[in-house]
């Protein structure tokens, strides 16, 4: 069995040191007021702006650039600062490695299907040392945003709706970005956006967020207090406001909470022109404005805005910016370049950098990361896995059955297509001899070219078996692509009625960044194959798992709603006074509780869900210690036996829910998981702990506390089912 501690990778890149305080020191005291402020300034280089920028860094007056590849034009840069400005001081480059540079793996709402922190470490460390061979010492990943709201598109750069399993995550991917590794540099993260950017009102990238204080602090903020815990060396604010304040220049998260709560010693950086924004947002009046609320908030560098760079020395010696603040600034930039060894190491080697990239076993772990992240949703009379001695002829249809771009998912980094293998590449490599394979597209993704419906209708009638390889583009999701409507894009959905009604058995695999709305696809298709936006091995990853070369093992970290009107739609949602099922004596009328007149208020799937080849049992649930005290762990332990055929690996969940709080508190909450992997017919007694501080909330004072009284836990396969049991608080 594996429990969800996280992975032992060295990620302490915050710890310092004398020699490393001796030297900051050293270097701030012999700065001018601008070679301060140019440490605080984070550019992007074109071709049009190229000379200036080149001119600045020499001067001094640029601490940082972002989004340039290759070796050799990020070696020229920082040949510059190093070489021919007055002090040295190295360029911290940055860009957005979100699942990979060169070696793309399963987008990061994907991989955290998996359940699996130890591989999400182990893909941030691939990402990190591909992005490092190329000069680049900063990704601005990862993501820690907290949603609920699958219209919202950068919901595929996340790990879903739940504040633990999002907290586990952030910690195991910081590790991952910050692990030692063999080339000799370092990576510092950024987890990303502080705060509230996936609590956008309908969903709309950039939008206002509005939720309480006590919301932000229960579900919003675990993952990235989690970050900060595990050593991560930056921090990047949002877009959105916060209850009518911009993150950029919001002081309760930049100053209160990260800065005087957590104790970050890390960077701040702005998001991209996010304090130009204010402007827009309407809380400064020109950039000198701007430049001094995000400052005084406690951002400490300025992505692009260019804001610093004109007016920090005016708002100094102004008094309006004591040069105090400034100092703490650069001190947190200096002491981040010298912990990641740029002054010893500036440059990255380019012979190098070509076999740095797509490594064999780089390839098999993403293999690996697309098999397990990704997830069965249905598989009616046991469809799957496809069985070559009864099906001797196979129709493969869809917009994404030959597709290697989409796979690759949104922010693919320098992924390439020819990197990737296509669903219907890896199935004619891995059907054996005598199955036949027919292959039309049928549609395009969004509607754009007339269908083929035609061909589609009669391969499928002259075939055993359909197999249908629909869902998004990979710029249907990702930064500002969201999307209202959540069904299948264009005349897929036209498509998928059509070859159902030929009655050959379907097998959908739907490729897509977000949850999608399919009613009716879980009403008439038989077997369905989450296998979302599986970067480079998405097609193999499909093919062994189609086939029962793999055992398919995921579950769902977002519910998918039955329809667009139930959003948000989450597990760990709030009792109210008229709960849909009723509640205790109180019997409600046909109308007068909560619930859609047209619609179940229950998601089509919910969090933690996913099927198996094999079925699993649980029984004999012990709660071990039926009370316990404020400073112990709960103690709760399990059977679960594989009842199939196969091995499998099944990721068992602990919910508890607090029956009477100080303020209302969610029906379940997860608190832990084990992932295991099971023999037929064998049976392990699997055993929880949870530290019964773990089981606190942000009370009426908004400080944190774990009340005494009763709870519910239950253990099982999914959010919706489960063994349940009692323990007391004492």
């Amino acid at each position: 069995t594996r429990d969800s501690p996280l992975p032992t990778h060295d990620s302490q890149l915050m710890n310092t040191s004398p020699e490393i305080e001796s030297r900051v020191e050293s270097l701030l005291a012999r700065m001018t007021l601008a070679e301060k402020i140019g440490q605080t300034v984070q550019v992007f280089v074109e071709e049009g702006n190229r000379a200036q920028m080149v001119e600045r860094i020499r001067t001094g007056g640029v601490g940082s650039v972002l989004n340039i590849h290759g070796v050799r034009n990020i070696n020229a840069l920082q040949k510059v600062a190093v070489e021919e400005s007055r002090l040295g001081i190295p360029l911290l480059v940055g860009t957005d490695v979100i699942h990979g540079y060169r070696t793309i793996f399963p987008i990061p709402l994907a991989e955290s299907c998996a359940w699996d922190p130890e591989l999400a470490a182990e893909t941030a460390r691939i990402a990190a040392e591909e992005a490092t061979a190329n000069a680049l010492f900063w990704t601005f990943a990862p993501m820690v945003d907290i949603t609920r709201d699958p219209r919202w598109g950068r919901i595929a750069e996340g790990a879903g709706e739940d504040p633990y399993l999002g907290s586990v995550l952030a910690a195991a991917r910081v590790r991952g970005f910050q692990s030692e590794l063999s080339n000799g540099h370092r990576m510092t993260a950024c987890p990303k956006h502080l705060a509230a950017y996936g609590w956008a009102e309908a969903g709309k990238d950039y939008n206002t967020a509005d939720l309480s204080e006590r919301t932000l602090r229960d579900v919003v903020l675990p993952p990235f207090k989690a970050a900060v815990e595990a050593g991560a060396g930056t921090m990047m604010s949002a877009f959105n406001e916060i209850n009518g304040v911009p993150a950029t220049a919001c002081p309760l998260t930049l100053r209160k909470i990260l800065r005087e709560e957590w104790n970050f010693q890390g960077v701040v950086v702005s998001d991209w022109a996010s304090i130009e924004e204010l402007l827009v947002h309407g809380v400064a009046e020109d950039l000198r404005e701007a430049a001094r609320r995000a400052f005084l908030a406690g951002t400490d560098m300025d992505m692009t805005a260019d804001a610093y760079h004109r007016h920090l020395a005016d708002l100094i010696e102004a008094g309006e910016i004591p040069e105090r603040l400034l100092d703490e600034s650069v001190r947190r930039i200096l002491r981040l370049k010298f912990q990641l060894g740029l002054f010893e190491k500036p440059y990255a080697d380019p012979e190098a950098a070509e076999a740095a990239i797509l490594k064999p076993e780089y390839l098999q772990t993403a293999h690996t990361a697309a098999v397990k992240s990704m997830v069965l949703l249905k598989n009616q009379g046991d469809l799957l896995p496809i069985d070559p001695a009864k099906i001797r002829r196979i129709a493969l249809i869809g917009p994404l059955a030959d597709d290697h771009h989409e796979i690759l998912g949104s922010w693919y980094g320098i992924g390439r297509d020819e990197d990737s293998i296509s669903i219907l590449e890896a199935l004619r490599a891995a059907l054996p001899e005598g199955v036949e394979l027919t292959y039309t597209q049928g549609c395009d993704i969004d509607g754009q070219r007339p269908t083929n419906t035609i061909s589609a209708v009669t391969a499928a009638q002259k075939a055993d078996l359909v197999i249908m390889a629909l869902g998004e583009a990979e710029s249907m999701s990702g930064e500002a692509h969201s999307r209202a409507h959540l069904g299948l894009p264009g005349k897929q959905q036209f498509l998928l009625e059509a070859v159902h009604a030929t009655g050959t058995p379907v097998v959908v695999v739907l490729v897509t960044g977000r949850p999608l709305v399919i009613p009716w696809m879980a009403e008439n298709i038989p077997a369905i194959l989450c296998a979302w936006q599986g970067g480079v091995r998405t097609g193999t990853a499909v093919a062994d798992i189609l086939l029962g070369v793999e055992n398919p093992s995921g579950k769902l970290t977002a519910s998918w709603p039955r329809a667009e009107g139930q959003i948000p739609v989450y597990y760990a949602h709030k009792n109210t006074g008229r709960p849909p099922e009723g509640r205790g004596g109180f019997q409600f009328d046909q109308y007068f509780h909560s619930h859609f007149l047209d619609e179940d208020h229950t998601p089509l799937f919910p969090f933690g869900f996913g099927l198996s080849y094999t079925r699993f049992d649980y029984s004999d649930l012990q709660v071990l210690t039926p009370k316990v005290g404020l400073d112990a762990a709960l103690k709760v332990s399990v059977k679960i036996t594989n009842r199939g055929e196969r091995p499998g690996e099944e990721i068992a969940q602990l919910y508890v829910r607090d029956l009477v709080g100080e303020v209302t508190r969610p029906v379940k909450e997860l608190k832990n998981f084990r992932k295991v992997a099971l023999q037929p017919g064998e049976r392990v007694t699997v055993t929880f702990e949870v530290p019964v501080q773990s089981l606190g909330f942000h009370g009426l004072d908004l400080r944190y506390k774990v009340e005494p009284g009763k709870f519910k836990v239950w253990v099982g396969p999914s959010s919706a089912e489960g063994l349940e049991g009692e323990f007391e608080v004492v």
